[in-house]
């Protein structure tokens, strides 16, 4: 079931998401591996995201949480470069093979975010 809480996440990490998978299809555009395109983009995207996701999806201020954000953002940058390289090897270019990652890394961001970062 599709909660409140989880449609605010999807809102605020709308913006977050085209601006990042800009960032990765231009960095893989340009020449850089797909792995390093992929790190920066998350990167950049954690760092915007972490207040107003905190904020707005989970009513929690605490900017001592921004190291559990960081951790769980490393474990869904890992997902996402196990998911491009696959797709990569099944033949998809690392562009829609990122493109077709965004939904799974998603929703696996909303659980951890949810259970170990901005848990009341």
């Amino acid at each position: 079931m599709i909660t409140p809480q989880f449609l605010r996440f999807l809102a605020v990490g709308v913006l977050n998401t085209v601006f990042g998978y800009l960032c990765f299809a231009g960095l893989v555009y340009v020449g850089v591996h797909y792995s390093l395109a992929l790190l920066i983009a998350t990167l950049v995207g954690v760092l915007f995201n972490f207040k107003t996701t905190g904020s707005f999806v989970f009513g929690v201020t605490n900017n001592y949480l921004l190291v559990r954000y960081l951790v769980v953002y490393g474990v869904v940058y890992l997902l996402n470069v196990v998911g491009v390289k696959a797709l990569v090897g099944a033949g998809i270019s690392p562009v829609i093979g990122g493109a077709m990652m965004l939904a799974p890394a998603a929703v696996f961001a909303f659980v951890l975010q949810k259970r170990y970062v901005f848990r009341k």
